[in-house]
């Protein structure tokens, strides 16, 4: 970065000082860390050195109070660990679709949108809603998030698979209890030099259409949202976020490229079943969680077991009791 030269190329440069920033950013709390573990050293020592009993329950009750927060980092550190994978570190794409339920499972969709949206924010990343699609009656039939941030995809490929949904549905005048379900699936943002993946535009349809929704009078009057479709595979990706049909086309296009990218590491995997295909069907029986609002508030992860009785907590975006016990337990588990 100090060269005369580096400033020349400022796609290179960018790169640099994102891969700086990557690396800074794994370094730098180790520093702290190991600072502040000096210090309670330091302190313990002054501890056993002071002979005034009143000093010495004023010093233990500080050195407590610094172990809680060294506790505190180093489970920060530790979970950060264990997201080594080749593209945990970069943005993720979150794309939710509705499943058995009917206008329920668009409901559901739609509060997923939502809680995801929260989480992405309460994490510090930044969150662009890239594509919905409206439900016929009621919510969402389908979403996609792109969540930017040091190891988004990283956290938030624990969320991939079915969601299930238990409540009183505000849509039944008998007011009956029904079950809904989602799919969430996640993928990486991949750059253009994180993969070898190519993308030939001769296998590819592009549609052109008018964004749905909100996002003014130029949006919805233009045909600026786009549709790729890969035809070998049959991949769809679609994009409508943007003014410009040339930027949605752009962004559809690295979308693509990811979900190729991940298809081709699915087809690596000897275990695709517990990373990729756990999703399965989204209907009864493949579900990795349970959110029951009615007779009682859980939500149960079935990978894990771990769960929580603080319902809106969880739906207002709490998920890193879930995540964290996720990536800890090894990443992908078969559900008992």
């Amino acid at each position: 970065m100090a060269g005369v030269n580096f400033w020349e190329d400022q796609a290179s440069a960018q790169k640099v000082i994102s891969e700086l920033n990557r690396l800074k950013a794994k370094v730098h709390p180790i520093r702290d860390l190991m600072s502040e573990f000096e210090d309670v050293r330091t302190m313990l020592e002054l501890i056993d050195e002071t002979e005034d009993s009143a000093e010495r329950a004023e010093y233990s009750g500080e050195l407590i109070e610094s172990l809680e927060g060294l506790k505190t980092r180093l489970d920060a550190l530790e979970l950060a660990s264990y997201l080594s994978g080749p593209t945990d570190g970069c943005n993720a794409i979150v794309s939710i679709n509705s499943g058995a339920g009917g206008t329920e499972s668009c409901d559901w969709a739609d509060m997923l949108l939502r809680m995801y949206s929260r989480w992405g924010e309460r994490a510090g990343f930044k969150v662009e809603l890239l594509e919905v699609t409206p439900g016929e009656e009621a919510g969402i039939s389908s979403a996609t998030l792109r969540i930017e941030g040091l190891n988004a995809y990283g956290y938030a490929k624990a969320e991939r698979g079915v969601h299930r949904l238990v409540r009183i549905s505000p849509f039944d005048s008998n007011a009956r209890r029904h079950t809904s379900f989602c799919s969430v699936d996640v993928i990486a943002e991949l750059n253009d030099d994180d993969s070898d993946i190519e993308v030939n535009e001769a296998d590819c349809r592009v549609d052109v259409y008018r964004a749905s929704g909100k996002g003014g009078q130029h949006v919805n009057r233009t045909e600026s949202a786009v549709r790729i479709t890969h035809i070998p595979t049959g991949i769809v990706v679609t994009c409508q976020n943007d003014r410009s049909q040339i930027k949605n086309k752009a962004t559809a296009m690295r979308t693509l490229k990811s979900r190729l990218y991940e298809k081709q590491e699915d087809e690596k995997r000897s275990e695709m079943e517990k990373f990729y295909g756990a999703k399965g069907e989204i209907a009864w029986g493949n579900q990795i969680r349970s959110y029951v609002f009615q007779p009682y508030q859980m939500v149960k992860d079935l990978r894990t077991s771990v769960e929580s009785g603080n319902v809106q907590a969880v739906m207002d975006g709490d998920l890193n009791a879930f995540i964290h016990a996720w990536l800890r337990a090894g990443g992908p588990i078969t559900r008992q």
